[in-house]
């Protein structure tokens, strides 16, 4: 038999047609994080509630996502890939399905949930890559399903806003479910079936804390500045999350058999890409963030660019693709110098992006292009993340750890909302009826972002080189889908 037998059953042609399943999908369940940004002011007209009740409408995807990563790798490392790529569409289906026939709160909330925990998708997706290309398409494999993040939510923007400014919004969620639904179907048909599964008890009880205390805490951060940080609720929110999940990693270290090996997760190489995520997914966000709203604010305040939501987001879309055309890059940079300085360099990127952002201010297109700068950084980066996980840790553990590390990137990126809110209304100027950031606290913003991203390069330059043994990277034979 070939040393490589997956090759034999997974010729290049069919290794691209698997790919390219698993990026539509990816790129599927992260366009829900933005789908409902362009109503968002409508929501609380949409649904009959109030805006604070409102706004648990975005949230609630987002929490999703964060809960379903760890939970669903783990899940594929248990029962296959495969299976869980279908299952994790097959939520988004339903939830997309719930959404589309909700006009109040609680059936709308538990459908966003729903399509958050889609979101499983993408470090299981990570993950299979290895096992179904062969090793000179690899790399551009992981970067481009890595990519998927960025891309989906940059291209959510503009889309949903003009299906929404041209049709009624249930549509949004409508398109939402012939997505889902083609992703079950090209999952269940197009993508191998391989036998990647390694059996053991899912650990009930660790899924459970880890959710309440993620739950705990990035709800204390996301609503905190709505809140109030000295407000009760945030206070024992976040405090109870933090004791919470120190019970669950007791837990987890005594446990046989347990949701997250914390021994892997700790050692070096993991624990300091894992660090290097909430970095590079801090500066993200900061962009998804801030330069939509600088693109929208008044030209009466004398520095804002006056755009509309749809003219914002087709200013920003060019940068989520930018993440999809450097992924070739990514590949080359991770074959010649390795996935280390490859994320040193994505981290660098990014926060020039940021200093850029900084200086050209005055212009859509000087946006545009700061926001391309910084998501050719972000592209690079979360393509040798993935990497770095796969090279460090044991096979029969690959999607729960590659999932440990797209919850690092959820943490950072909900820690970026909280900041970002908190800079932009540190400083305000009142315009008639409204109070909008002044264009000191955008600048701020962007250095903070830019120095969020160099500590990602220097967290980057102290992880230690994983060379895995070449008969630990093979992958194993897959069965005809």
């Amino acid at each position: 038999m070939s040393s490589n037998p997956t090759t034999e059953t997974q010729p290049p042609a069919s290794a691209r047609l698997t790919v390219i399943v698993l990026c539509f999908g990816g790129m599927s369940a992260a366009l829900m994080q933005t789908l409902v940004i362009p109503i968002q002011t409508e929501l609380p007209r949409l649904l009959h509630t109030s805006p604070a009740n409102a706004s648990w409408v975005v949230t609630a995807t987002l929490l999703g996502g964060a809960v379903a990563m760890p939970i669903a790798g783990r899940l594929a490392d248990m029962f296959g890939k495969q299976r869980v790529l279908v299952g994790s569409s097959a939520l988004l289906v339903v939830g997309s399905l719930i959404c589309a026939l909700s006009d109040s709160l609680l059936p709308m909330l538990s459908g966003r949930v729903l399509q958050g925990l889609a979101m499983g998708f993408i470090p299981v997706g990570i993950s299979l890559m290895r096992e179904v290309t062969p090793p000179a398409m690899t790399n551009t494999a992981i970067a481009s399903m890595s990519a998927t993040l960025g891309v989906g939510g940059a291209i959510g923007l503009p889309l949903s806003a003009w299906v929404a400014e041209d049709f009624n919004w249930h549509a949004l969620f409508w398109m939402s479910v012939g997505l889902a639904a083609l992703m079950v179907l090209s999952v269940a048909l197009l993508v191998p079936h391989v036998h990647d599964a390694h059996g053991g008890r899912f650990d009930v009880v660790g899924a459970v804390g880890l959710a309440i205390g993620l739950l705990g805490v990035l709800i204390a951060i996301s609503k905190g500045n709505e809140w109030g940080w000295d407000q009760g609720r945030t206070v024992g929110l976040l405090a109870g999350g933090v004791v919470v999940l120190m019970a669950w990693a007791v837990y987890e270290l005594r446990t046989t058999d347990p949701l997250c090996d914390l021994r892997v997760t700790v050692q070096r190489p993991v624990l300091l890409t894992n660090l290097a995520a909430i970095a590079v997914g801090f500066g993200m966000m900061a962009q998804a963030i801030v330069v939509p709203q600088l693109l929208q604010i008044p030209e009466a305040t004398g520095f804002g660019l006056g755009q509309t939501m749809l003219q914002a987001g087709l200013w920003m879309a060019p940068g989520g693709l930018m993440m999809l055309v450097f992924a070739p890059v990514s590949s080359r940079l991770m074959t010649r110098i390795g996935p280390k300085l490859t994320l040193m360099i994505g981290a660098g990127v990014l926060g020039l992006g940021y200093l850029v952002a900084r200086e050209l201010m005055d212009a859509p297109w000087q946006l545009l292009l700061a926001s391309c700068v910084a998501s050719a950084g972000v592209g690079i980066g979360y393509a040798a993340m993935p990497t770095l996980i796969l090279d460090s840790v044991p096979m029969t553990e690959a999607a729960s750890a590659v999932g440990i590390n797209g919850l690092m990137r959820s943490i950072g990126t909900s820690v970026a909302a909280a900041v970002m809110a908190a800079l932009l209304t540190s400083s305000t100027t009142k315009i008639g009826a409204f109070e909008l950031p002044t264009q000191g606290a955008f600048q701020l913003c962007f250095v903070v972002g830019a120095a969020a991203a160099f500590v990602g390069v220097a967290i980057a330059a102290t992880i230690p080189v994983v060379r895995r043994r070449e008969q630990e990277r093979q992958p194993v034979p897959a069965r005809a889908a």
